[in-house]
């Protein structure tokens, strides 16, 4: 149960929805946040001088495998990952075994979030029958039972047609589209993006032409139809640059990448191999400034990251006949506070936290996200200068594939909060 009142001292609030940040007290009653001049008097303190107190991270791309893979992963482990890494609230993917895409299979596992889920789980729904492609499913059906977004993730519909008559409805029913952009004819067959790395492996490549042209489409599709068109994992520079014209015309559009499009290029399926493996595939450098860049100018909204575990006798199958995906719930703040928000970084921490949180609260129109009074009281508390190196004993999910083992981090989240609720402490903290 949430703690009836807490008061919490002397950290640095940072709050990128209200352009927060400032050394204040923060009050807590009931599961949600509230202003500290309300609590009463005896209300127990927690005291954090020194330390960051953020929103809790929002996630809208996660795969937990349950129903079907819980070899891989399950709603129990996945979640209690989610919560290692500051993530409190995440949106489920539908490529389950069976595909999430019946009102049904929506309350059955919404059932079973409610019984086994560490934080708070979004479930979206398929956009087409068995994710094939082919028919569409029952949105209303589905929306009444509880879904937040619609989406075939890991396929996309290639018939524009069907592709078209998916947004109409999807925008009467004021459900977003995720939309996982691959054109399978250009796509078919490879294992990693063309290029000087894939020669050099002698590895069937991936153009990025396959994800710009779905990009493309589905654009003009978003502008068509006026659905909320949410393009996943972007991993070319030229897919960017759509997304940013398409948003100066004003069209109804958002955009995420993940955090190991931001950190890697091609070149690291030289070293790590299968666990390097990505769909879409890892860019060049020139693709990753792109991402970057993107994220700079709000041209990109989120940092979603595509957690998708795999058991390591699958990763071990070597490159051509490995699942896409790697883990990224318990990395993706630590690697992105690495690489991208020291002091020479190209964002700042708030500027990153906002990706993490603010940004995505606006895409699914969440309560969450925010440290407002009335908001759930959803929180982290964060040590952006701590050091650490990534081991396998750090990871809560049931798979370890992830090219970033051995990495050395700076910055951890030390406590996860959910509606007022401790989830997660780290050892020490």
């Amino acid at each position: 149960m949430p703690a009836e009142a807490l008061l919490i001292r002397g950290a640095r609030l940072l709050d990128p929805a209200h352009s927060l940040d400032d050394c204040r007290d923060l009050g807590v009653r009931d599961g949600r946040f509230a202003e500290p001049a309300t609590l009463p008097p005896d209300t127990p303190s927690l005291r954090l001088n020194g330390l960051v107190i953020a929103p809790g991270l929002i996630d809208l791309h996660v795969h937990l495998r349950e129903p079907g893979q819980t070899h891989k992963e399950d709603i129990a482990s996945g979640t209690a990952a989610a919560a290692a890494g500051g993530f409190t609230t995440i949106l489920a993917m539908p490529n389950t075994l069976p595909a999430t895409d019946t009102p049904g299979q929506v309350r059955e596992l919404r059932g079973r979030y409610a019984a086994a889920a560490a934080v708070r789980v979004l479930q979206s729904g398929a956009l087409t029958r068995n994710r094939a492609g082919s028919e569409l499913a029952d949105f209303a059906g589905m929306k009444a039972a509880g879904i937040a977004a619609l989406t075939d993730d890991g396929a996309t519909p290639q018939n524009p047609a069907l592709m078209r008559e998916a947004c109409r409805r999807a925008a009467a029913l004021g459900l977003p589209v995720i939309d996982h952009c691959e054109d399978t004819a250009l796509a078919h067959g490879g294992a990693m993006r063309e290029g000087e790395t894939a020669r050099h492996l002698g590895a069937a490549g991936i153009p990025a032409l396959a994800e710009e042209l779905i990009v493309a489409r589905d654009i003009l599709l978003a502008a068509d139809t006026g659905a909320h068109l949410h393009l996943q994992h972007l991993s070319s520079g030229r897919s960017v640059a759509l997304v940013r014209w398409a948003k100066r015309q004003g069209w109804p559009v958002t955009a995420e990448t993940t955090p190991h499009h931001l950190l890697l290029t091609a070149a690291a399926v030289a070293t790590h191999g299968a666990n390097a493996k990505m769909n879409p595939p890892l860019g060049d450098e020139a693709d990753r400034q792109a991402l970057i860049a993107g994220l700079r100018d709000g041209t990109l909204d989120a940092i979603a990251t595509d957690h998708a575990p795999h058991a390591a006798d699958e990763k071990g199958r070597g490159l051509e006949a490995a699942p896409f995906g790697i883990i990224g719930l318990e990395t993706a703040l630590a690697l992105c506070l690495t690489a991208l928000a020291d002091e020479n970084g190209p964002l700042t921490l708030t500027a990153l936290l906002r990706l993490f949180t603010a940004g995505p609260r606006r895409i699914l129109g969440l309560e969450a996200g925010t440290l407002a009074p009335g908001a759930p009281a959803d929180f982290i508390v964060l040590d952006p200068a701590a050091e650490w190196t990534l081991t396998p004993a750090d990871l809560r999910s049931k798979s370890a594939n992830t090219p970033f083992l051995g990495q050395r981090c700076r910055g951890r989240v030390l406590q996860t909060w959910l509606a007022g609720r401790r989830i997660f402490a780290a050892p020490g903290a």
